[in-house]
């Protein structure tokens, strides 16, 4: 009976996984172009099971042969879900304890800057590369390859400079480009009021890894992209915190940005 019934509770807790997995998956493709994919692609496995509950031979057999492509296809068509999925698992809480955040001393500067271009109404996107390469958008810009400070990146975001429209990329602790283009998120459900840098900054995110910061000129606030998800109107602490589990910060850095 004690047999039967820890069958039981394993049957059980594999089907709440299971579950679990799919409406995680759901919620990151939801909103997204990869909505309708995934929908075909779980219609597809339900009249696999239908076929072979019905014995339908010649259509079972066909969805049989295709499991292979079933798998690639799975692969390549929720590569950036899949991607932000596992970036999502690596920042869990409980994983933190046993990994080491990467340390960085772009953190201080970043806030700073941002700090001085919101007290000035000046709009900004900074984009900073994590595991996936931005090199496609990296070269819509203007080369630079200078040490992240804040004086460059308000200079860099002055209306007067004529790179202040595009986005900075920062690679490796330094400012690789300016006056990057980025791609405009294609999510149905943002908000009408949100502008042009939001779109993009959200659109990038939506598409790699990297985390992007936004500063709106019109109500002189800051927003942080990452994984599809858009915070808003954060004050420089909040901004601090979130950079420093995202991108990590260094020992050093750690006094001066209390301060």
């Amino acid at each position: 009976m004690s047999f039967f019934q820890l069958n039981l509770t394993i049957d059980i807790l594999d089907i709440l996984i299971v579950a679990f997995l799919f409406y995680r998956l759901f919620l990151l493709v939801r909103g997204t172009r990869s909505a309708q994919m995934f929908v075909g692609l779980f219609l597809l496995i339900t009249l696999s099971f239908i076929a072979r509950w019905l014995d339908m031979n010649a259509l079972n057999w066909i969805l049989s042969s295709l499991k292979t492509v079933w798998v690639v296809a799975f692969v390549i068509l929720f590569q950036p879900e899949l991607r932000r999925a596992l970036s999502l698992l690596g920042q869990n809480r409980i994983l933190g304890y046993f990994i080491k955040v990467e340390e960085t001393g772009t953190v201080s500067e970043i806030v700073k800057a941002c700090h001085l271009l919101t007290q000035s109404g000046i709009g900004a996107i900074v984009v900073l590369e994590k595991d996936v390469g931005l090199r496609n958008y990296i070269e819509t810009g203007t080369p630079i390859d200078a040490r992240v400070t804040a004086e460059l990146l308000v200079t860099v975001f002055t209306p007067s400079s004529p790179l202040h429209d595009g986005a900075v990329i920062i690679e490796k602790n330094r400012i690789v480009a300016a006056g990057c283009i980025l791609p405009l998120s294609q999510n149905p459900r943002l908000a009408k009021s949100l502008g042009t840098r939001h779109r993009a900054g959200l659109g990038l995110s939506e598409e790699t890894d990297a985390v992007v910061i936004i500063v709106s000129e019109e109500t002189r606030t800051i927003s942080l992209a990452s994984g599809g998800k858009l915070k808003r109107k954060l004050d420089i602490n909040t901004l601090r915190n979130d950079l420093v589990g995202m991108i990590g910060i260094k020992a050093e850095d750690a006094a001066a940005a209390a301060t």
